[in-house]
């Protein structure tokens, strides 16, 4: 099968003149190369699997699944029996280095495609590429008869740059059910995304069962209903309250889940927690805090002040007692049912801020720490993880947590997934840690991606062409092997559901898988943009709403002299900006926008909208003069 492929690719280049560059994947393949001639496709295809496999056949009844809803049929055939247009898939028997584990090479000529891989995995990833060939619908003639499918002829080799490529989505803040995590995950694995972190505990809600603790989800999984914004607007619940909003996976729809996200390349990494961010958890065994006072799940209410320079005070006890050995034995029990549920290598146990004061107030942990030889808070922390990490091993799997886990020295053979800055990911690989890098100024999916007149505004923004420019290895890491990748992490305190949060996270993912499986140094931002305008039209297709902000006007305010001044910028050169500074609408008998203006001083707001064709396109902004003066840098 080798010597058949390596034909096919001599053939190709012998009589290519052209090389395609304007293809539309997502992310940007190693290698494209595009020839004469294209495949037309006017009836059923003919489908041959060269390897009997179970995984592969699985893989095609997605295909067909998906390709059959654009109106594209396949028949199963054999061997070149069929007078049909043939799309061939297989395996090699002698592994091709160059492909690893997840390459895959694809060829498209007149006489049909061929699609060969090491593994299900590359066959797989060579699938998601195969689907963002075809249109996104076929066409239709004026009689309504469906006119041929056209691709390109084209030879394409491809393989990830790294193994690790995730995204995380929190479901303690907000719920999401089964089906909607399996929906996550199906656009997950369209991009070749491989990992889902999966947030499952916060002081918000405990989402999966633990049978030896029940109370974990009789207790743990429900809070109080409260609406709006989290914080100091949201009320702190009553005793007398019902707890009616929550929801958990029992442990058989963990492992429906698992075999759901392994079918599609995807391993699942769990999240408890601790010691900090356990409200959800104490709220069930309060015996196992400091205090070991009452409490209940934290319905998103204002529980910490923060300084502003990363420092913070719990108002509210949210951490474990690292000083009580019942509380290692009640996480030895826990982890072993998480390690029994879920296959992976790695189980992720939390470590972010968590909030020391409670601990070095107490005389017990006071003097738990003098006899242990513990200086500070940070120190006990330390040895906090230490201890989850021996039992994480113990259960043959690998620990995981976030960059707070280094203070104050990590156990050897722990991965450090840095998320405060780039920096905490070079200090990890430093000192002989793997690292997932995901610095939260170009991986938080949460953040603002648009403007805050049309968007919510939290503390931080994320632009898409930010989130394009992450590269995982930073310059001046002293080990780039040990870096496993990156990923992108949704934090759902202002996302209450899947639709919101399908539009926070796309298409900034595109641009971090792009920066996780695409050569670094073929990455090209305009070349990105276009083909990302073309995947806006698969998600219209399939009634999902992403974002699409990187068309709205980009508004700069600025000082010249005693003059506010106005700059306006789009990406796009095919898009016009119109504006309106005197309380009329923008449109296209409106200002035009050709370069910095004047804002006067007066009762307006400034409205500007984009348009292309002549056409409005994306949401009129809407700012006062009041707001505008607030953006001065």
């Amino acid at each position: 099968m080798k010597r058949i492929l390596s034909l096919l690719i001599i053939t190709l280049l012998i009589s290519s003149q052209v090389t395609w560059s304007q293809h539309q994947i997502i992310p940007a393949p190693v290698s494209y190369t595009g020839s004469e001639g294209s495949l037309i496709i006017d009836q059923n295809m003919g489908l041959v699997l060269l390897t009997e496999n179970d995984d592969l056949s699985r893989q095609v009844e997605f295909l067909k699944s998906d390709l059959k809803e654009i109106g594209v049929n396949f028949s199963q055939v054999r061997g070149d029996s069929s007078t049909l247009k043939t799309l061939k898939i297989g395996l090699y028997e002698a592994k091709l280095d160059t492909l690893g584990h997840e390459g895959y090479q694809l060829v498209v000529e007149e006489g049909g495609i061929l699609l060969m891989a090491n593994t299900k995995a590359g066959t797989f990833n060579g699938i998601q590429t195969l689907k963002q060939l075809f249109p996104t619908k076929r066409i239709t003639s004026d009689e309504g008869e469906l006119l041929p499918v056209e691709i390109k002829a084209c030879i394409i080799e491809d393989f990830p740059r790294f193994g690790w490529r995730g995204l995380m989505l929190d479901v303690s803040r907000h719920f999401f059910t089964v089906e909607e995590v399996k929906a996550y995950l199906d656009q997950m694995a369209a991009y070749k995304f491989n990992v889902f972190h999966w947030h499952l505990t916060d002081d918000e809600g405990w989402r999966i069962e633990i049978k030896t603790f029940p109370k974990l989800t009789e207790v743990g999984a429900w809070r109080v209903e409260r609406h709006g914004r989290f914080g100091s607007e949201r009320a702190q619940p009553k005793k007398s309250e019902k707890t009616t909003y929550g929801g958990f996976y029992t442990q058989e729809q963990i492992r429906e889940v698992v075999a759901y996200a392994a079918e599609r390349n995807i391993t699942i990494v769990p999240e408890i927690d601790v010691p900090g961010h356990s409200m959800a958890l104490l709220a069930a065994y309060p015996q196992y805090s400091v205090k070991k006072e009452f409490k209940q799940v934290n319905p998103g209410a204002k529980i910490a002040d923060w300084y502003g320079d990363g420092t913070f005070k719990m108002t509210i006890e949210n951490s474990l007692n690292p000083a009580d050995p019942a509380v290692y034995a009640f996480l030895d029990m826990i982890f072993n049912e998480i390690a029994e549920l879920f296959p992976g290598e790695y189980i992720h146990m939390g470590g972010d801020e968590c909030y020391h004061g409670y601990w070095e107030e107490d005389a017990k942990v006071q003097d738990f720490m003098a006899k242990n030889g513990i200086s500070n808070g940070a120190e006990l922390q330390s040895y906090f993880v230490k201890r989850v990490e021996k039992i994480i091993s113990s259960k043959g799997k690998k620990m995981i947590g976030w960059d707070e886990i280094l203070e104050g020295g990590l156990a050897d053979g722990a991965a450090v997934m840095n998320w405060r800055d780039v920096k905490s990911g070079i200090e990890a690989v430093g000192l002989g840690h793997k690292v997932v890098m995901t610095p939260n100024e170009f991986t938080y999916l949460d953040f603002t991606q648009g403007d805050y007149s049309v968007e919510n505004k939290i503390y931080s923004d994320l632009s898409l062409e930010k989130a394009y420019s992450f590269e995982p290895v930073p310059d001046f890491v002293l080990d780039p092997e040990l870096i496993l990748g990156g990923q992108g992490n949704l934090w759902t305190e202002v996302i209450p559901n899947l639709p919101f949060a399908f539009y926070m996270t796309y298409p900034r993912a595109f641009a971090l898988s792009e920066s996780l499986w695409s050569n670094k140094d073929d990455k090209n931002w305009n070349d990105f943009l276009r083909r990302t305008e073309s995947h806006f039209k698969r998600f219209d297709q399939k009634g999902i709403n992403i974002a699409k902000t990187i068309y709205e006007p980009k508004v700069k305010v600025y000082k010249e002299g005693r003059k506010l001044m106005c700059k306006l910028n789009t990406p796009f050169s095919d898009i016009d900006m119109f504006y309106t500074i005197d309380n009329t609408y923008p449109v296209t008998f409106g200002k035009k926008y050709e370069g910095p203006f004047e804002l006067p001083a007066g009762d307006y707001s400034l409205r500007v909208r984009s348009f292309r064709n002549g056409k409005a396109i994306e949401r009129l902004l809407q700012i006062h003069r009041k707001d505008l003066e607030s953006r001065v840098k």
